[in-house]
């Protein structure tokens, strides 16, 4: 048996993606900037997932920008943003601490060119206080980004309040929704945010392209030089096949929404309930607000990259944060922005589930899991010394 639990870093493509995509690798090929027939066609194609795209966030077509992901759509809001701020003496931006690093990374890149970050503090429930965002905003504050839902704990911020706040003091808004698009319902108006980040292999698309939302009115500027492409913001022949597939993968995942979280909660619960039966053991972040499907935990006296190794071997397929960072032996800054010690953030998991895991799946996870942290325990010096009262349990 073989049951990954690994979709925050990535998912299947569905089938309805797969199909969509076909058509546009033989049939309609051309390039949308072509003047002749066959180009005029694709550009025909590409105007239309780009209207469909818009009407899955409430937004309108030509706000949209197609990228090849996340990271690119969050560099380039957060430039363009530090850009447009430079030329009104705005050198201060606003973001919080446990941010994805291509967000946390434009910024220090941005420090090095004279701007100045507040990284706002996380409670331990991993929720942003929209207060504390509002309290860090200044009036040479040229933006704020904070992230839809956290990519390694799964908790949902408060976007909506952030984003009336940033609105009424006139300040661009920014947010990183790679982890919600797809899970979460999301309205751009409602939510009032200037610019919006998505990718599509989050939510069973394929990999390699995404888009970036910009409210019109924001000054976009270019990543990419070397052609009029996506209204001159983003130069390079479009992706066209794969701006359909993830146009599919969008609308399907967004006419599921409800119906998947009926599916995902109990499990997520079974899950959350289970694990919590090991010993000295911690769910991170907020119980109810996270997504549908991510479960973190933590476990004292253990590494974990060993309980992941194990269980690969036991056929669970699962990871200890983000897979940006899966070669850092450093613990998560997301569970060290949450107050947990570098020794419990060792020892963590993250298991994120679709509305394809079983219930025996999770059963068999939770069954695992226990054996393993057992397993490692029995063997760890640093648990001999907390068992022998060498050291103090943590948690």
């Amino acid at each position: 048996m073989r049951i990954y639990a690994d979709n925050a870093a990535t998912t299947k493509m569905s089938k309805t993606a797969i199909d969509a995509m076909l058509p546009y690798f033989d049939k309609i090929y051309g390039n949308p900037s072509s003047l002749n027939t066959t180009g005029q066609i694709a550009a025909e194609e590409l105007s239309l997932a780009r209207n469909k795209i818009a009407s899955l966030i409430g937004a309108e077509a030509r706000e949209i920008y197609f990228t090849s992901g996340g990271s690119e759509a969050d560099n380039q809001a957060i430039l363009s943003a530090a850009k447009n701020g430079l030329k009104k003496n705005k050198k201060h931006i606003v973001s919080t601490k446990f941010e994805h690093h291509a967000v946390l990374h434009t910024l220090k890149k941005l420090e090095r060119q004279g701007f100045e970050i507040t990284l706002v503090d996380v409670n331990e429930d991993g929720i942003v206080k929209a207060e504390d965002v509002a309290k860090a905003i200044r009036e040479d504050t040229a933006l704020v980004t904070v992230m839809f839902a956290n990519n390694e704990i799964g908790t949902i911020q408060p976007i909506g309040e952030i984003g009336k706040i940033c609105r009424e003091k006139g300040v661009v808004f920014h947010t990183d929704a790679v982890q919600a698009a797809g899970h979460l319902k999301i309205d751009v108006n409602e939510l009032q945010v200037d610019m919006l980040s998505v990718s599509a292999h989050k939510f069973h698309g394929p990999k390699g392209v995404g888009f970036l939302y910009c409210r019109r009115g924001v000054i976009l500027s270019s990543l990419i030089e070397g052609g009029a492409q996506e209204r001159n913001k983003r130069a390079g022949t479009e992706n066209l096949a794969g701006v359909w597939g993830m146009c599919a993968a969008m609308s399907e995942a967004v006419e599921n929404i409800d119906k998947n979280a009926e599916i995902l909660l109990p499990l997520r619960q079974k899950l959350i309930d289970g694990l919590s039966q090991i010993p000295h053991s911690k769910i991170n972040g907020d119980l109810k607000k996270r997504l549908p499907g991510n479960v973190n935990v933590c476990f004292e006296g253990i590494e974990g990259e060993s309980l992941l190794l194990l269980l690969d071997e036991k056929g669970i397929e699962a990871s200890s944060g983000s897979a940006c960072t899966s070669g850092s032996l450093d613990p998560s800054h997301v569970l060290l922005s949450i107050g947990l010690p570098h020794d419990v953030a060792h020892g963590s998991l993250r298991l994120t589930i679709t509305e394809e895991n079983t219930e025996e799946e999770i059963d068999y996870i939770i069954k695992s899991v226990a054996e393993v942290v057992a397993y490692l325990r029995e063997i760890s010096p640093v648990w001999e010394e907390l068992t022998t009262g060498k050291r103090e349990f943590i948690l």
